[in-house]
C-alpha cells in the first residue's frame, strides 16, 4: 500500500466559511435541484458521520440517486450548499477534481474500461491522480481483490466476468483511491437476483471496518440489516429517517407507511 498522504492531506484547507461539526464528514444544507422546471430535491438537508452507513431509500423518482450523484458533483446543485469534511464542495477546477478523490462511487452500471485488465481498471486512479508509483498500486489492488473475493481475476477483462464479479471489481477500484466516503448508487439494480448476495456481502464487510457510506437502494433487508440509519425520501424531499429498526417496524409518516407496505414481504 502506498504510504503518500491523501490529497486532502497535502493541500486542502477547511473552508473558514463553513462551519465543523464534530465527526460530521459530508453536510448537505437546502440542496435544491432543477432538471428543467421539474425540481428534484427540494432544499435537502443531511449530515452524514464519520464512520456511519446510511441507506437511502424511496420509490423510483424520489430523488436517491440525484442526492447521492450530487455529493461528488456528477450532479449540479441551483441552490443551497455541500460539504465534505469541513470543505464546501467547489464547482469546476482542479479543486473538484482534488476533492472529488475523496470520495468513491459505486454505480448501477460498473463503468469498467473493456479494454483494460481487472488489474489496470484498479490502478488507473491511484497512479494518475494520487500519482502512486505502480508497484505500490498494484500491490494494493492485489489486496482489494483478495478482500472482495477476486484475487485470481487480477488479468481478465471485464467482458470475462459476471456482474456481480464486475462490480466487485468496481468496489475494489474505489476503494484503490483510499476515499473518505464511498457512494453506492443502487450497486445491485442491474444485477441477476442470484449475483445481488456477492455484492452486498463485500458492502456489509465495509461497513464492519467503519468505512463511512451512503448506499442508494432498493435491498429493504439489507438496509434494516446493515445501516446505521435509513433516509426515506419522496418527491425530492427527505420525509422521514431514523435507526432502521425503528423505521421499518414503527414508521412515523402515512407516506413511509404506504411505501413499505407496499415492498416489505407480506
Amino acid at each position: 500500500m502506498s504510504t503518500q498522504p491523501p490529497a486532502s492531506e497535502q493541500s486542502a484547507t477547511p473552508d473558514p466559511d463553513v462551519p465543523v461539526v464534530p465527526d460530521v464528514l459530508v453536510s448537505l444544507v437546502d440542496v435544491t435541484k432543477y432538471y428543467g422546471d421539474f425540481k428534484a430535491l427540494d432544499a435537502v438537508s443531511l449530515d452524514v458521520h464519520r464512520g456511519e452507513a446510511v441507506a437511502i431509500i424511496g420509490a423510483s423518482g424520489s430523488g436517491k440517486s440525484t442526492l447521492c450523484r450530487t455529493i461528488n458533483r456528477l450532479e449540479t446543485i441551483q441552490e443551497g450548499t455541500i460539504t465534505i469534511d469541513g470543505e464546501r464542495l467547489p464547482e469546476e477546477g482542479r479543486d473538484l477534481t482534488r476533492l472529488r478523490a475523496e470520495v468513491g462511487m459505486v454505480f448501477q452500471s460498473f463503468n469498467l474500461f473493456p479494454h483494460r485488465s481487472v488489474l489496470d481498471n484498479i490502478t488507473l486512479a491511484p497512479t494518475r491522480v494520487r500519482k502512486v508509483p505502480r508497484a505500490a498500486a498494484e500491490a494494493r489492488a492485489h489486496e482489494l481483490l483478495e478482500r472482495v473475493g477476486l484475487a485470481d481475476q487480477a488479468g481478465k477483462r471485464p467482458a470475462q466476468l459476471s456482474g456481480g464479479q464486475a462490480q466487485r471489481v468496481a468496489i475494489a477500484r474505489a476503494l484503490a483511491m483510499d476515499p473518505k466516503i464511498m457512494l453506492f448508487d443502487e450497486p445491485t439494480s442491474a444485477l441477476d437476483p442470484e449475483l445481488v448476495g456477492e455484492v452486498l456481502d463485500v458492502i456489509q464487510d465495509l461497513a464492519t471496518t467503519g468505512m463511512t457510506m451512503l448506499i442508494v437502494t432498493h435491498e429493504m433487508g439489507f438496509a434494516r440489516k446493515v445501516a446505521d440509519r435509513v433516509v426515506f425520501m419522496d418527491g425530492g424531499q427527505i420525509i422521514e429517517q431514523g435507526a432502521p429498526e425503528a423505521f421499518f417496524t414503527s414508521p412515523r409518516t402515512a407516506r413511509a407507511r404506504d411505501f413499505l407496505s407496499k415492498v416489505l414481504p407480506r
